[in-house]
């Protein structure tokens, strides 16, 4: 099975190319992030006549997120338990796979801004909020994959200019660590599981021709559980979608299970 990520940067703008990207890669399940658009406003029947069931977490003009499945999805959970948080940056669902239920987290990470902002320290408290609860959904459930747009480039190696943006937003130590303590609770980052070439990312600046000189950042991520590991067979970025006109500034991110 298949499972992909991919900020569209409004689905309003962005459908035709989805359900264009869907036809040709027709994966089990797709998380979007930056919807853009309230939930009355999802295109709920054109997913449907694609072959998806889809259950979303909308927000006007900002944020949003959803949850794109072959099979109907269940134990849907919009936003972190028990964080005050009117953003909507999270959903959680639970898919029957041929191996058991897995459970598919979405998450539409906090930008951040600029370290020693308030949007900065918004973002530790998310990121905390977050570690904790994926500590209990990982209890509850072996069979877990976390993807969405982190907003971090966890190494050197997943930013274009590491040196010239050494402590900037998305390089920082204080969100790296986040990132790591991801990996602490028993978490994989599937794209680092093979070898890959280098300079690889999956956003890219629309101005100064940030795509076609390749200066991206790696910051959209798909981890796997433990128990998941051994099914894991691929995992890429697939670029072909940033070269549409008017794409997003983001690709998909697809891993591939056995």
């Amino acid at each position: 099975m298949r499972i992909a990520t991919w900020n569209v940067n409004s689905l309003s703008v962005r459908l035709p190319q989805v359900l264009a990207w869907l036809q040709a890669n027709p994966v089990d399940a797709l998380a979007l992030q930056e919807l853009k658009l309230t939930d009355d406003k999802f295109p709920l029947q054109a997913l449907q006549e694609a072959g998806y069931h889809a259950v979303s977490h909308g927000q006007k003009t900002y944020n949003g997120v959803a949850w794109l499945t072959r099979t109907p999805a269940s134990e849907v959970v919009r936003n972190i338990p028990g964080l005050d948080d009117d953003q909507a940056r999270i959903i959680a669902v639970t898919m029957d796979t041929p191996s058991g239920p897995m459970r598919l987290i979405n998450g539409y990470f906090v930008n951040g801004q600029a370290p020693g902002t308030d949007k900065f320290a918004y973002k530790m408290r998310w990121l905390q909020a977050l570690q904790d609860w994926v500590r209990s959904e990982m209890a509850a459930h072996p069979h877990l994959v976390l993807v969405g747009d982190f907003n971090v480039a966890p190494e050197d190696r997943d930013s274009y200019d590491p040196v010239g943006l050494k402590d900037t937003i998305h390089h920082t130590v204080e969100e790296r660590a986040h990132f790591q303590a991801l990996l602490d609770l028993g978490l994989i980052d599937a794209f680092r599981m093979f070898e890959q070439p280098e300079k690889s990312y999956s956003w890219w600046d629309y101005r100064m021709l940030g795509f076609q000189k390749n200066r991206g950042l790696r910051i959209d991520h798909i981890l796997v559980s433990a128990a998941l590991r051994g099914s894991v067979t691929a995992c890429s970025v697939d670029r072909l979608p940033r070269k549409n006109p008017q794409p997003s500034d983001h690709a998909p991110v697809v891993v591939t299970l056995d």
